[in-house]
């Protein structure tokens, strides 16, 4: 038979792209599939993309291109966009200002306190600056501490609209002039008399009264439970008991209770007293005035540091704060949806079409953010042609060693071998990354699970893990 060249051609390349569709058309390997029907989780409520790093086509993907509840995997995607728009030297400002005239250690005026929205500011950084005030010749305030919070827009916030646990660390909200994640940390052991409850809290707070639980024999199960605390803007008042098996015992809480102004008042106006300082005035939300001199700032760790912070360990507040970051660059006062907006821009720019990309607070914790695998895939792909790939990799839970990975696959060979960032949330379980392949290839991994058995699922998850790395 007598094949026109250009028809030769066409065979040609149609030869060569045969084994490209059967790659990109395996299904989920034996061991991933086994594991979903032993947790009764269908392969439709699942996304999955493995594909091998400078690869166009995938050697697994299902569901790819449909939007799915990607839990903090979202944070992926915030971390990244504010490693490259922020860039890798990019740092927070908390000044602090301000009016009228010093005499004799007197500010006859008042202190401004100006954030710019630093996800990191924690009170051993607020103990230094108010060193550092002390240290201009600042003892006695005659005036009022102003909190400048104008860096982002005021944003009702409601701390227990996602899941009625306002209580959780991880419900608090963003905030230009955040302290210490706004949490609270309560300490309890059996004092040393064996009759009653040490309790410890930190950071101190003024005018804020505690009192201690009785002490109790029983089992420690349930221990925060059997505390019955009562925690307002007074004081925190634990009405149960304490059992003393359990010995010494931390508990991190989110201070809903107390507004950020009385927070921040309440932590400012003890370490002030400890410095040797005295204010007179009231502690107020405010603006800056023109007038107002800078006294001394602090300066926050660089993003690295941050999304590694954020990456490892899953911080939803400190990702929310970045999300509002990106949104500051356009001007303030940052919203969520401007942010939300310049990631949609600087993927669009990175030639990745993300029309079912759905982010609310850049944190993943969300009934309502979506992303589909495919375009969480391709940004991972593009990640790694980056000259920032190293410190977003180096950002990422190292599996069964670090952050959220430390405890699963620890007996796999794929240990050591990935780095994951995992994704949790009712009815979702999600992990997405990079994992190393026994055969010294590089892959980007990512899974999605929404479906009611979802936390039955992590068992599927690690399995694709581990199969990747043994069989690619």
């Amino acid at each position: 038979m007598n094949i026109s060249a250009p028809a030769r051609r066409l065979l040609a390349t149609l030869l060569l792209l045969l084994p490209i569709c059967a790659l990109a058309q395996q299904g989920l390997p034996y061991e991933v599939e086994s594991e979903l029907r032993r947790a009764k989780i269908p392969v439709k409520a699942t996304a999955t993309l493995v594909q091998e790093v400078g690869s166009r086509a995938a050697w697994v993907s299902i569901n790819a291109k449909q939007p799915f509840s990607p839990a903090s995997t979202m944070k992926l995607v915030t971390t990244n966009a504010a490693l490259e728009l922020l860039g890798p030297t990019y740092s927070w400002k908390t000044q602090v200002l301000a009016t009228g005239r010093l005499t004799g250690g007197t500010l006859h005026g008042d202190l401004i306190i100006r954030g710019s929205g630093d996800p990191k500011f924690l009170m051993e950084h607020l103990w230094l600056l108010l060193r550092q005030v002390r240290a201009q010749g600042i003892r006695d305030i005659r005036g009022q501490l102003v909190l400048d919070r104008t860096a982002f827009a005021d944003m009702p916030f409601d701390a227990s609209a996602f899941d009625s646990a306002p209580d959780k660390a991880y419900n608090a909200g963003p905030d230009a002039l955040l302290l210490n994640y706004h949490t609270l940390q309560f300490g309890f052991a059996p004092n040393e008399a064996g009759n009653g409850v040490r309790v410890r809290l930190d950071p101190p707070l003024a005018d804020f009264k505690v009192s201690a639980p009785a002490l109790a024999d029983g089992d420690c199960n349930g221990w925060k439970q059997q505390l019955a605390p009562d925690v307002d803007a007074s004081g925190a008042r634990f009405n149960g008991s304490y059992p003393a098996t359990c010995g010494d015992k931390t508990w991190f809480v989110h201070a809903h209770a107390l507004t950020p102004d009385r927070y921040f008042a309440a932590v400012f106006r003890q370490m002030w007293q400890d410095a040797g300082g005295s204010i007179n005035g009231e502690v107020k939300s405010g603006i800056t005035p023109p007038n107002a001199r800078l006294v001394t700032e602090w300066t926050s760790p660089a993003v690295p540091e941050i999304i590694r912070d954020i990456n490892k360990f899953s911080n939803n507040v400190m990702a929310r704060q970045l999300l509002l970051a990106l949104a500051l660059q356009n001007g303030a006062p940052a919203r969520p949806e401007r942010g939300a907006d310049a990631v949609k821009t600087w993927l669009a720019a990175k030639g990745i079409a993300a029309p079912e990309l759905v982010i609310e607070n850049g944190s993943g914790l969300s009934r309502s953010e979506r992303i589909s695998a495919g375009t969480l895939g391709k940004m991972l792909q593009a990640t790694w042609r980056s000259p920032l790939m190293p410190e977003f990799i180096s950002s990422l839970p190292l599996a069964g060693l670090d952050g959220t990975m430390r405890s699963r696959v620890q007996e796999k060979g794929v240990a050591g071998h990935a780095h994951i960032k995992t994704g949790s949330l009712r009815n979702v379980r999600a992990i997405a990354g990079y994992v190393l392949a026994a055969s010294g290839k590089r892959y980007v991994v990512v899974c999605f699970i929404n479906h009611p058995n979802a936390a039955a699922g992590r068992p599927a998850l690690d399995a694709l893990l581990e199969w990747v790395h043994t069989s690619g």
